[in-house]
């Protein structure tokens, strides 16, 4: 039999972290790394069992490879604060778990709500991240956004549901779109990326295109228009700040 650690970072994630804690006690641990939350996030951990590591924000792929650092057994299942485990999910990590697995690591289908609503098409009907896996055989890459897990061996399908709660309100999705537009641009930058203004145009009308037309969003109705638009937004925001950061550093005026 597997034993298996589920590992969750948290900063701040009361309104998500109970419905994520309630759907993996079937978990042998439970490992959240916390990077200063101060609502009621510990606090709701603490109910559930859970081993808390406090850490400074390392960045995504840091700070969740820290968490399997962390965990007790070879076995992970690494969980995002705003996911929920179906039990038809569970059901089959269960499965695994006691009869063993002929592969090093599995990829699970996730389907994403978006303002209240499943979204069946916008490319958000493809995803399928490496979430579980033996840490002898994969570790999650350093990336400070858009981490994953870079597995040595074979992975395996679990078509089993994880539901994936990703912005609840437009706030919440502007919110992260700063962030995230900020540390893809900080990373490309790195990299040694530039970028100008009407570049910065052209990448938000072709992620428009790509998510809303090619890939059908408007089946998904007014969230599907809203979510292609934000995207946009996004995209645009990125390489413009890949502009900012190369052309007017640190400048105040």
């Amino acid at each position: 039999m597997l034993n298996i650690s589920v590992t969750i970072i948290t900063l701040n994630e009361e309104r998500n972290i109970e419905r994520c804690l309630k759907s993996v006690q079937w978990a042998d641990e439970i490992i959240v790394i916390d990077s200063g939350s101060t609502d009621k996030t510990l606090e709701i951990c603490i109910r559930y069992g859970c081993h808390i590591v406090s850490s400074e924000w390392l960045g995504f792929g840091c700070t969740k490879q820290l968490a399997v650092d962390s965990a007790q057994f070879d076995w992970i299942f690494s969980i995002d604060a705003d996911e929920e485990v179906s039990f038809d999910l569970a059901q089959r990590l269960l499965e695994i778990r006691n009869s063993g697995s002929d592969f090093q690591g599995y990829r699970i289908n996730r389907r994403s709500f978006y303002l209240g609503r499943l979204m069946k098409h916008s490319g958000w009907n493809k995803d399928y991240p490496l979430r579980f896996f033996n840490r002898q055989f994969g570790r999650f890459n350093e990336k400070p956004v858009h981490e994953g897990v870079e597995l040595r061996g074979q992975a395996g399908i679990i078509e089993q549901i994880l539901k994936h709660y990703t912005f609840p309100t437009l706030s919440s999705h502007i919110a992260k779109i700063d962030k995230y537009a900020s540390l893809g641009a900080q990373e490309k930058v790195e990299k040694g990326k530039t970028s100008n203004v009407g570049r910065s145009v052209l990448r938000g009308i072709l992620e428009f295109v790509q998510i809303y037309l090619l890939k059908a969003g408007f089946l998904d109705g007014k969230q599907g228009l809203i979510l292609a638009v934000n995207s946009a937004f996004a995209a645009y925001m990125k390489y413009l700040m890949i502009w900012e950061k190369k052309h007017r550093p640190n400048q105040l005026y």
